[in-house]
């Protein structure tokens, strides 16, 4: 499953500022992303969105996989994961770990400058 999502361009809403969407949880900051724009309107109901605006309405950017464990998760400065479609029915953790971020991110601390593969 990591082999996929790394290949794989997802939707990651913009907050009020610009940045990324994410959320704190248990010590950690989650960078919510979607598979699609129905998932992306999901997740955007449950935080107040109206039911008539769509997802093109929303502000949000399309990331590969690869780049927001590779590059934007060790620049979070502290524990950070992927939540993937955390709205919808089948979500999806990438936690800091070894294996799927890259070992200066990592919550086991393993140190890998090539980040995981």
């Amino acid at each position: 499953m990591i082999g996929e999502f790394r290949r794989t361009a997802v939707l990651v809403p913009l907050d009020e500022a610009g940045g990324l969407w994410s959320v704190e949880f248990g010590g950690i900051r989650w960078i919510c992303a979607f598979t699609d724009e129905t998932a992306l309107a999901r997740f955007a109901a449950a935080h107040g969105a109206t039911a008539a605006s769509t997802p093109a309405d929303r502000e949000y950017r399309s990331v590969l996989g690869a780049r927001l464990l590779d590059v934007v998760v060790p620049a979070v400065g502290g524990p950070a994961g992927v939540a993937l479609d955390v709205a919808g029915e089948r979500p999806m953790l990438f936690p800091p770990v070894t294996g799927i971020v890259p070992g200066h991110a990592a919550v086991d601390g393993v140190d890998d400058p090539e980040g995981a593969q």
